[in-house]
């Protein structure tokens, strides 16, 4: 190779390779030798860098999950602003728009890949577990702000919108859905809780 040509990241390569296979085939379809053909790269990289295929899986979906806490400081950013009902339709579309419910689907379809995220997420699934908590996050500091009403059970909202936003997009072969068509759902989950002053859109 060329001196001065940048080498690319082995595990992020193999990530992204993995995450095309999914969003394209399916969790069925995920093997080591797809993940490594599909990165072009020889099968022993995968085993250089991961003690075997389903510590790679754990490694992909933490690495992904490790995303969610980025976009949970940006949403809690926006509190205070705007209207909820948008910023709660932005996070569920950026969330669920990604490679998130293939995630999901990954992670329920393999009893072993689940067990070792156990010592992660010990409770839930990994990716919702932690978009819950990012909605509960941004509803709670809405609360605080008196945008929401104090008496609002954020931890019930938070896992009625994730769940409802996962049965919109679960269909990967489908075309996801429009973003009033989330909207609409998020404001009849928030309707009873919401306190701002609507913001002209």
């Amino acid at each position: 190779m060329p001196t001065g040509t940048a080498i690319r990241d082995p595990r992020e390569q193999l990530f992204e390779a993995a995450e095309r296979i999914l969003l394209r085939d399916g969790p069925s379809a995920l093997t080591s030798r797809a993940v490594t053909t599909e990165a072009g790269c020889a099968k022993g990289v995968l085993h250089r860098h991961f003690a075997d295929f389903d510590a790679f899986l754990a490694e992909l979906v933490l690495d992904r999950v490790a995303r969610i806490d980025t976009q949970a400081a940006a949403l809690r950013d926006r509190a205070g602003t705007g209207a909820v009902a948008d910023h709660l339709t932005g996070a569920l579309t950026d969330l669920f728009g990604s490679v998130a419910v293939a995630m999901v689907g990954l992670v329920t379809s393999r009893d072993d890949l689940r067990a070792r995220l156990r010592r992660t997420t010990p409770t839930g699934i990994p990716v919702l577990t932690e978009a819950t908590a990012m909605i509960a996050g941004y509803l709670t500091t809405e609360r605080e702000l008196g945008r929401i009403a104090a008496d609002a059970d954020v931890d019930t909202l938070a896992p009625t919108l994730i769940g409802t936003g996962h049965m919109l997009f679960a269909d990967r072969k489908g075309t996801p859905p429009q973003a009033d068509a989330v909207r609409k759902v998020v404001t009849a989950v928030i309707a009873g809780a919401v306190r701002e002053v609507p913001v002209p859109r």
